[in-house]
């Protein structure tokens, strides 16, 4: 496939230290599209001094912004990419010699989430297969809840979808304190379009123990030592962290009608 019919679309905000990585990272001769929400560092100074089209608009959550965002490609393939992930050279190279067909309207590849320094290779981190390869106009986004926050899309292709075996690099949380915040601003979007109840959240952290147990033994988080504890009870604790935020805005929200 020639480099040029693929555009790279990047949501960002205040994405400074990450943006010029990312971009030096694509295949040459491919398009960038920096979809960037008003941020006030140097992320759209990075991203055009490295040649990528910068469009600036308000937040208005992720599927909103990435829907914003795949309207404005006009090139046959589109390349969802975040700020934080690299494209690995053998991806690179896979995506140079990829010949479509008609019938062919998407490709996914695994990502290699690294953790602290380290790549994570269990706890269910890997190979974390993603559809981020498709015809230009010919998906649809769908998000996990009602919510346009959108924390976990997945794109659906109109046709075949292949998977490609060179992964994306995600260079996501450098730090506990990293993927703790993250951590805390995904459970509270996904929270904003839950409708947990007191039982369901009580449930929901019963089956911790239960989860971390299957992430830790049987999804072989152990094999990565402290981080690997780290992965495990994040995934283990998510949906109960969830569940809590939810029900806890609707009992708020509750109170304020009385």
């Amino acid at each position: 496939m020639d480099s040029a019919d693929i555009t790279f679309v990047i949501l960002t905000k205040n994405e400074a230290r990450n943006i010029g990585a990312c971009l030096a990272s694509l295949p040459k001769g491919s398009p960038a599209l920096v979809y960037d929400a008003l941020s006030s560092d140097d992320t759209a100074t990075v991203a055009r001094s490295a040649g990528a089209l910068v469009v600036s608009a308000p937040w208005a959550g992720f599927v909103l912004a990435r829907e914003a965002a795949a309207r404005l490609v006009n090139t046959p393939w589109t390349f969802m990419l975040d700020a934080d992930e690299r494209i690995s050279p053998a991806l690179a190279q896979e995506l140079e010699h990829l010949q479509p067909d008609a019938q062919t309207g998407g490709y996914s590849m695994p990502r290699r989430n690294h953790f602290c320094g380290r790549w994570i290779r269990s706890a269910g981190w890997w190979p974390d297969r993603l559809v981020r390869l498709f015809r230009t106009g010919h998906t649809r986004l769908v998000a996990r809840g009602a919510s346009s926050q959108g924390v976990h899309e997945t794109w659906l292709p109109t046709g075949q979808c292949h998977d490609l075996a060179s992964p994306i690099e995600h260079y996501s949380y450098d730090s506990p304190a990293g993927y703790r915040r993250k951590f805390a601003l995904y459970t509270d979007l996904e929270a904003e379009s839950g409708r947990a109840t007191f039982a369901g959240v009580i449930g929901a952290w019963l089956i911790v123990p239960a989860r971390f147990a299957w992430y830790w033994l049987r999804r072989g988080g152990i094999l990565e030592g402290w981080r690997g504890a780290f992965v495990c009870g994040g995934n283990a604790t998510y949906p109960a962290v969830v569940a809590t935020k939810s029900w806890l805005r609707k009992d708020q929200g509750e109170r304020k009608e009385r």
